[in-house]
């Protein structure tokens, strides 16, 4: 049963972190001080984004970063290549480090969340997230991925409170949406889950990975609703551990994001 729950759970989130834990990576607003979110604008990766495109990242800011660690741009960019080719070990280690030389730099402190997200360690990765933001300066992204982490530890009300959270800060922004359709079918919800898809795909900046959700989602509708038939299994068991908190493969349907 938990390996079910967490393996559909997987489908949630960031960012990217489609979102902030969705696919590898996440975005930042360029702000006042690096010491307080972040001076950085450190952008939402592209989704055509090949995977050469990240080894080059990899070579380009790693050697960067070994010449100087404490290059904050250089460590962000370089660890959000790893986490994007798979080494998110690798980018733990490299955030971890970073974080202690810039324990106030929220940037820092999200980018470290993501990663300790991709690596299955969910509730250091919620402690991380809550110094990655304030009640009185909430950060949507933020919020995003704390509600995806939320949804992998099986606490989907309190993922889509968080949800609701940030989408009164952006309102029908997509990737939220679709994390809390995501996360709506792993209440089972699956009516509301279809409508919040609906509406997501429905935005023009809709990422189309947003679209593939919908559908997954009413692939489990049309399944569950077939006479004499028990619902589709959610996802195959599997021992391998999550390498980023949006998986697309965890339904018996055909999945597609960090």
């Amino acid at each position: 049963m938990r390996s079910t729950r967490s393996c559909f759970a997987r489908l949630v989130a960031s960012a990217a972190i489609v979102t902030a834990i969705a696919a590898a990576t996440a975005g930042c607003q360029t702000t006042q001080s690096s010491e307080t979110t972040g001076s950085l604008a450190l952008a939402l990766a592209p989704t055509d984004r090949t995977d050469a495109d990240w080894q080059h990242d990899i070579q380009v800011y790693g050697q960067k970063y070994r010449a100087d660690p404490s290059n904050v741009e250089a460590a962000l960019r370089y660890a959000q290549a790893l986490r994007a080719t798979r080494q998110s070990a690798q980018a733990v280690a490299i955030l971890e480090e970073l974080s202690m030389q810039n324990p106030h730099n929220k940037l820092v402190l999200g980018e470290y969340g993501r990663a300790l997200a991709d690596v299955g360690q969910y509730e250091q990765a919620l402690t991380v997230f809550d110094r990655a933001h304030t009640p009185e300066q909430p950060d949507w992204r933020i919020l995003s991925a704390q509600g995806a982490v939320l949804d992998q530890l099986g606490r989907h009300q309190d993922a889509q409170r968080h949800y609701l959270t940030a989408l009164k800060i952006v309102p029908n922004e997509p990737s939220v949406l679709s994390n809390l359709g995501l996360s709506y079918a792993l209440s089972k919800d699956l009516k509301d889950a279809e409508a919040t898809l609906r509406l997501a795909v429905a935005q023009k900046s809709a990422d189309p990975r947003v679209r593939q959700n919908l559908a997954l989602v009413v692939g489990l509708e049309a399944a569950s609703a077939k006479p004499n038939r028990s619902p589709a299994p959610i996802c195959r068991p599997t021992r391998r551990p999550p390498t980023s908190p949006i998986c697309g493969r965890c339904l018996r349907i055909k999945a597609a994001s960090r």
